[in-house]
């Protein structure tokens, strides 16, 4: 498991942006980078774009450490169809984006950690695995005894952010089906994300 959970806006300014387009973010008052040389600009290199690209990914996901992340890769990689392509819908099959983008939970972070400890259920079986990749069909729900949750009943209110095509959710049951694997279009991201960079990066 990362540590950024106990420090998740120290990657919005080190990568300059408000990743998870949150209004709590430290770059909606501070557009540049931390410490004493945060406000210089430098023109970034071809190596240092694509790191760039795959520091923002990985870490929109929060809690994805840097093996899981290469495996997914890797089996974006061996796919038919375009990596970078494949490798977003990978994430966003990933358990713990699903709730996240279900609106069970208000953060990436709360996703993770609802899914740890056993609050959610996949086509009926508690399933605790953040990494656990949902298929096309699956039902996700929350638990009957977490439904009263302050953290869930609160997420579903949020104007923040809409919950996405693949998905169909009903709240009022707290419960949803992932329809399909996303295209990168498909997916809300605050920010501009580029996968084919990542595959760059890799494929050095």
């Amino acid at each position: 498991m990362t540590k950024r959970i106990s420090a998740k806006h120290k990657i919005d300014r080190r990568l300059g942006v408000n990743l998870w387009g949150r209004a709590k973010s430290p770059i909606v008052k501070r557009e540049y980078g931390p410490g004493q040389h945060g406000q210089r600009r430098k023109k970034p290199t071809a190596y240092g774009t694509q790191l760039r690209a795959k520091q923002q990914l990985k870490g929109y996901y929060a809690n994805v450490s840097e093996r899981q992340f290469r495996r997914l890769y890797e089996e974006a990689e061996r796919r038919r169809g375009d990596t970078g392509e494949n490798l977003v819908e990978l994430l966003e099959r990933r358990l713990d984006s699903v709730v996240y983008r279900m609106k069970f939970v208000p953060t990436v972070f709360a996703a993770r950690q609802v899914v740890s400890h056993g609050h959610i259920r996949v086509n009926g079986r508690r399933v605790n695995i953040p990494s656990f990749m949902v298929k096309d069909g699956d039902q996700i729900e929350i638990k009957e005894k977490s439904k009263q949750m302050a953290l869930i009943l609160e997420a579903a209110q949020l104007p923040e952010r809409d919950v996405p095509d693949y998905l169909e959710v009903d709240h009022g049951a707290m419960k949803g089906r992932f329809v399909r694997g996303p295209k990168l279009a498909d997916v809300p991201y605050p920010v501009k994300m580029e996968p084919q960079q990542v595959t760059e990066f890799y494929s050095r």
